[in-house]
């Protein structure tokens, strides 16, 4: 999706309900669509691969970034600090990976298996596969290394891989936008999908009952070219350029602003954006900020100027141990 189609997408999604009450027609046609599919899932039309090891989903309902991927990593060192050995599988959006499924180590590129997927790499700890077919990503993983836990980022769609634990995170800011789905709004399945998940976590403050909350930590900003780390206080009261690829750029933004942070310049693109040397470059010799996510793709072309802000997903306490009973109940 290009910038001027995300953004026209967005605008209609989380802002001008008129044309997104117009277009509510399709978007029951989806709704209807998205069930009969799951009914052919159920009544084994459609085959379900169970794998014979656990799989926890964490996915959410709505299109674009709700914050799964750092809780994917959040929840990987959970479990290997628990005695687990997870393994972590994804589509690999954004990459063009020449075989298929494909291992992810830490240096493959963003290009190849995709941005989140060398993320995970990176920060997990675990062995990542990738595949547009789940179930072959996970099935490799199991036959080259020794993971007895399967953790997919994404995918809660994905009604070809068997799960035992769904996860899905919600964006505490935009929700639902308009409450439609797809193209009328950005719900890829209705809202009462929500009841058939283990567990509903909201990326900031949760508004119903049973949600659980999460918070994003980052304190530190690392610089591409030379590694060096800085506590992000430093750049308070710099004037710094910002740019963001992910599902909700202006949560980014408004970290940095609440750092103390002068964002002279924020610069948005759509989730997964292919970044170029010419897309993080400015005018002014400023310090440029950007996400984690974006940074594993400016790798090769990034200068000086530029940092990125690592961020920790911190859920609930009472999250955890709830996951970690469930799971040792399925093992």
């Amino acid at each position: 999706m290009n910038k001027k189609l995300a953004r026209w997408a967005l605008d209609i999604w989380y802002q001008d309900h008129f044309i997104g009450a117009w277009l509510m027609p399709l978007g029951f046609f989806f709704a209807d669509f998205v069930k009969f599919r799951k009914f052919l899932y159920r009544i084994k039309v459609l085959k379900t691969h169970k794998l014979p090891v656990p799989v926890i989903v964490v996915g959410n309902i709505t299109v674009g970034g709700t914050g799964k991927t750092p809780l994917v990593i959040w929840l990987a060192q959970l479990l290997q600090n628990e005695g687990f050995k997870p393994g972590i599988i994804s589509r690999g959006y954004g990459g063009e990976a020449q075989a298929s499924p494909q291992r992810v180590n830490a240096d493959s590129t963003a290009s190849q298996v995709g941005d989140e997927a060398l993320l995970l790499a990176k920060r997990s700890g675990c062995s990542v596969a990738v595949s547009p077919i789940r179930v072959d990503a996970a099935r490799l993983l199991i036959e080259q290394s020794d993971c007895n836990v399967i953790i997919s980022d994404d995918g809660l769609q994905h009604y070809a891989l068997g799960r035992d634990i769904e996860i899905a995170v919600i964006d505490g800011e935009r929700r639902f936008g308009n409450s439609y789905c797809l193209p009328a709004g950005p719900l890829r399945e209705p809202i009462e999908r929500l009841q058939s998940v283990d567990f509903v976590v909201v990326n900031g403050e949760p508004s119903e009952p049973g949600e659980l909350a999460m918070k994003f930590v980052g304190d530190t900003a690392v610089n591409l070219l030379t590694g060096e780390i800085k506590p992000l206080s430093e750049f308070a009261g710099v004037e710094c350029h910002a740019l963001a690829g992910i599902g909700n750029p202006e949560r980014f933004f408004s970290m940095l602003r609440t750092a103390g942070i002068i964002v002279d310049v924020a610069q948005s693109y759509p989730d997964h954006y292919p970044l170029q040397r010419q897309d993080i470059e400015f005018a002014t010799p400023k310090p440029v900020l950007m996400t984690e996510k974006d940074a594993v793709k400016c790798l090769g072309f990034a200068g000086k100027q530029h940092w990125f802000v690592p961020v920790v997903a911190v859920p609930e306490a009472e999250f955890g141990q709830r996951l970690l009973n469930l799971l040792r109940e399925k093992t």
